[in-house]
């Protein structure tokens, strides 16, 4: 028989699964077994535990069917605080802010600016009060390319790099409603007003410095004028480049750049060894030349010196110095030839004198001393012709008388 059909209640061998009799009420449990515990008792019990410490009094009797005694069915009251709690603590959680070093605040109440916050730990009052943050050391870029005409009229496309940061934030946040955009509109602007300005061969090679410069300067006075509290760090203009439609036209012209500027380089090489060359001979030159002159005249004023002391002596001894002076130049002239011919005056006898073989038998006597010897016989051959030359006139003299 099963175990729980009819009649089977007071059966010694009843197997009933949960160990107690047909009562599962809770009355007797039989052979000494635990039964089940209720389930709906221990909710009951659960809920008055609850209902205790809400403040809320106990259900009256012990059955599922009681009253509740004094109490409504509404949210109680416990759960009222504890939610209050927990709100007081979320915004707190969000009231409670820290700075950095780096960054700055704004505050906003009911949506008008009250109060820039320095680093540190701060607190607001949302809804009532916005805060706006941001690093205001870090230095920003972006980069930023497009297609612009030059002053020639040329099309080039100019990428450049733009580094920026916050220099004032109330600015930043108030008076412009996007800055960073407003920032590459006025890029854009200012580098079209200055390539607009540049021949394409500079904005091609070496003016991207300078355009950088000019670029940096013209866009800061834009954002100035538009108070977006940004300050421009420094502007980039990277290599610049012809269209894609037109690049190997564009190629083509600076090689012809490059090779006109080798050629010039080369040209002022040659000059620069050329030149200096040049200079120095010319410097030789004018050296000699005045070398030349100041010779030519202290000699000429040694001669006019000389002449003023003849001039004197001749003065003093007329006789004596004509004589001289006529034997010191027949001495000049006769030093610088090697054949003399005497003739006497009423006299058709001719005297020749060969001086160059008396020197070339005085220095075939001589041979071994060389030069000196000669030299020597020559000055002796000088020596004795003014004592013939004497000798011839004093012949003639005679011959006259």
């Amino acid at each position: 028989m099963a175990w729980n059909e009819p009649g089977g209640g007071n059966n010694s061998n009843n197997q009933d699964p949960w160990g107690s009799g047909g009562n599962r009420g809770g009355g007797d449990n039989r052979g000494g077994k635990q039964g089940p515990p209720d389930l709906d008792e221990a909710l009951r019990k659960l809920q008055d535990s609850l209902n205790g410490i809400f403040g809320n009094k106990k259900r009256a009797g012990g059955g599922g069917g009681g009253r509740q005694i004094g109490g409504g069915q509404g949210i109680p009251k416990g759960v009222w605080i504890i939610g209050v709690l927990l709100l007081f603590v979320i915004w707190l959680f969000n009231a409670i802010y820290m700075v950095d070093e780096q960054e700055q605040a704004v505050i906003l109440r009911l949506g008008e600016y009250n109060r820039t916050v320095e680093s540190g730990l701060h607190v607001y009052f949302p809804p009532f009060e916005k805060k706006f943050q941001r690093n205001v050391t870090a230095v920003r870029s972006y980069r930023q390319q497009g297609q612009m005409l030059t002053e020639d009229e040329n099309i080039v496309e100019v990428p450049l790099a733009v580094q920026y940061r916050i220099s004032n934030l109330q600015d930043f946040v108030l008076k412009v409603e996007d800055p960073e955009t407003s920032l590459r509109h006025a890029t854009e602007s200012a580098l079209r007003h200055v390539v607009g300005s540049t021949p394409m061969h500079d904005v091609l090679t070496e003016g991207r410095e300078q355009m950088g410069v000019a670029t940096t300067e013209r866009l800061q006075r834009y954002l100035d004028n538009y108070q977006t509290g940004i300050t421009v760090v420094q502007v980039n203009i990277e290599s610049a480049q012809a269209p894609a439609e037109v690049q190997d036209a564009f190629d083509d012209v600076i090689r012809a750049r490059e090779d006109e500027v080798r050629e010039r380089n080369q040209a002022e090489s040659y000059a620069n060894s050329v030149i200096p060359e040049a200079r120095g001979q010319a410097q030789r030159l004018l050296e000699e030349a005045n070398g030349y002159r100041q010779a030519i005249v202290a000699r000429a004023e040694g001669e006019a010196e000389r002449f003023n002391l003849l001039v004197s002596e001749y003065r003093q001894a007329p006789e004596v110095m004509r004589e001289r002076m006529f034997i010191e130049t027949v001495q000049e002239v006769l030093s610088n030839t090697s054949k003399i011919v005497v003739s006497g005056e009423g006299s058709n006898n001719l005297l020749y004198l060969p001086i160059d073989k008396l020197m070339q038998q005085g220095g075939s006597s001589s041979s071994s001393s060389g030069s000196n010897v000669t030299s020597s016989t020559g000055a002796e051959a000088n020596t004795r012709l003014p004592v013939q030359l004497q000798q011839q006139r004093d012949l003639r003299s005679r011959e006259t008388r």
